[in-house]
């Protein structure tokens, strides 16, 4: 059974939430028997994490992003009472379904005998969760992910694991109203307005003396959970806060992936000595896959306790950055970084669609619709501060003049 993803019903009158109506929406969904994961401050980066109360959210703290670069900073004015103010956290809800490792079994030596029992690697059922602050391309690079692990598009088999993970899962997304520098969902048609996958949608509006919600509903348990809430109707000062605040973010987004035929001219230049240039600056260390909420590369790998009488299998993340993840009898099939690099490029924004399905893919207009939700994150959290967007810009139009941060 694939995971059930909230459908795109809109309440037909929106809601106005204060600060103690949103402490009210996440009591509500605890009392519900959800665990609830949101963003919170983690050190010295804002990530999802387990949240119990609306105090634990961050208030007043940014992000500033760029290539190689990710710092915390302290808002003034107006946004100092805000929760919400910052891009996308620095990971995504991607390890929360598909489990970083997950031990597929495990195996004891019988006491009499020398055969191995096999014992069930089956822990207790996963939580109910709740998803508090989700932004627009973290929600669509779940169900992309739906569609590949969990069988949604019905291509494959699915994985157990994750679809016991995403069932009952209830979603409160948030209108992303500080995107950093290095996101671009504008160009693949993934935010920053959350319009589907969500329960609750909230867009943050901030003034000199505090803070409110403009709640919308996607879902009926959406709409039924509101009605509990302590609200009130908007008036059209918030709802025009809200348009300035969604076009004003939309606005300030300058990276763009240029889609537009993309897919073709990657399979045609695939000797181009470009891959070459990006390879002498990166590492091979695998950041970029690791943070993307849509690569699902796994490898599968046996282990056995040091005085032999137990084993395990297990399943955990791989790349295809690393040379064992191309390896068949003989040796690595892409033994050179530039090989690796292309590999991930040229799946991720071209073949992408090809072998998963258009319903794996971003909602762009365009045929070249990739695997990319525009969250920035591998360019962020690249230590060479590689841009995925203009290597795409340079790869597209090698004879062109590939300027960094442009639409297009």
């Amino acid at each position: 059974m694939a995971p059930s993803t909230p459908d795109s019903r809109e309440v037909d009158s929106p809601r106005l939430l204060d600060e103690a109506a949103l402490g009210e929406l996440l009591e509500a969904l605890r009392g519900d028997g959800y665990q609830l994961l949101g963003p919170r401050r983690v050190g010295q980066v804002i990530d999802y994490a387990p949240l119990e109360r609306a105090d634990e959210l961050p208030q007043g703290i940014g992000a500033e992003q760029s290539p190689g670069r990710y710092r915390l900073l302290e808002h003034t004015g107006s946004d100092a009472h805000a929760r919400f103010a910052y891009a996308a956290p620095a990971s995504s809800f991607k390890r929360h379904f598909f489990a970083p490792k997950l031990v597929l079994l495990r195996a004891k030596r019988s006491e009499d005998t020398e055969s191995f029992r096999v014992l069930s690697a089956q822990t207790d059922a996963p939580p109910k969760l709740a998803l508090i602050g989700a932004r627009a391309c973290d929600l669509h690079a779940i169900v992309m992910q739906d569609h590949i692990l969990g069988g949604a598009s019905g291509r494959g088999p699915a994985d157990t694991d994750y679809v016991a993970r995403r069932s009952d899962v209830f979603v409160v997304a948030v209108n992303c109203g500080h995107p950093a520098s290095t996101c671009f969902c504008t160009s693949t048609g993934t935010g920053p307005r959350a319009k589907e996958y969500f329960d609750v949608a909230l867009s943050e509006l901030t003034n000199v003396t505090g803070v409110r919600y403009l709640a919308r509903a996607g879902s009926d348990r959406g709409a039924a959970l509101l009605e509990r809430l302590t609200t009130t109707l908007p008036g059209a000062e918030e709802l025009t806060q809200e348009a300035d605040l969604l076009q004003r973010a939309e606005a300030s987004i300058e990276r763009a992936l240029p889609l537009e035929g993309l897919a073709a001219a990657l399979q045609q230049n695939l000797e181009s000595p470009i891959w070459t240039q990006i390879a002498e600056r990166c590492l091979s260390c695998s950041n970029c896959t690791l943070a993307c909420p849509t690569c699902f590369c796994s490898s599968v790998e046996d282990s056995s306790s040091f005085d032999g009488q137990s084993a395990e299998r297990s399943r955990r993340w791989d790349s295809c950055f690393t040379a064992d993840h191309s390896y068949v009898h003989g040796g690595s099939v892409r033994s050179q970084t530039s090989s690796r690099y292309r590999q991930w490029l040229t799946h991720k924004l071209a073949t992408w669609r090809e072998q998963l399905g258009a319903e794996a893919s971003v909602p762009h207009e365009s045929a070249d619709a990739s695997g990319c939700v525009g969250c920035g994150r591998c360019i962020t959290w690249c230590p060479a501060g590689i841009d995925i967007t203009r290597e795409a810009r340079r790869l597209r139009d090698p004879d062109g003049q590939s300027t960094e941060g442009t639409r297009g």
